[in-house]
């Protein structure tokens, strides 16, 4: 009897084994699947220019190249679309930074005292402008401290 109730155990224990590790198993077979960009990335040291940002993001989202183009041209043409004279005036990127257009009036010529020399003298007319000025987050001014 006692050998029986000894055995029973043991088979369980095989059991439980193989199931353990094939849980064990699929956990790593989905971090491999995982892309690399997901977790903090070590310093990088160069300068970016168009092709190279391509092949780090081509690498660090394991995707092909011509979708890391597609997505950064679609992100240029919003930017731009929102940016442009009947756009918003606006484009924000969601904890990157935030892009406004401000509409500069038109200045007429006006008589005034040179700051520099104290003779009074024309300052020339200035036609209105548009002026573009990007803020950034708190996550990037962190990353440059």
């Amino acid at each position: 009897m006692a050998t029986a109730k000894k055995a029973a155990p043991k088979a369980a224990a095989k059991k439980t084994a193989v199931k353990s590790k094939a849980v064990k198993a699929a956990p790593k077979a989905a971090v491999k699947a995982a892309p690399k960009g997901t977790g903090a990335m070590k310093p990088i040291k160069e300068t970016f220019n168009k092709t190279s940002l391509v092949n780090h993001l081509v690498q660090a989202a394991g995707t092909d190249a011509k979708t890391v183009k597609a997505v950064l041209g679609s992100l240029e043409a919003t930017i731009h679309a929102s940016l442009s004279k009947k756009g918003a005036g606006a484009f924000t990127w969601p904890g990157v930074l935030k892009i406004t257009a401000l509409q500069v009036p038109a200045k007429k010529a006006r008589k005034g005292i040179d700051p520099f020399t104290k003779v009074e003298r024309m300052f020339a007319a200035k036609p209105a402008s548009v002026k573009v000025k990007a803020r950034f987050f708190k996550k990037v001014k962190d990353a440059a401290l």
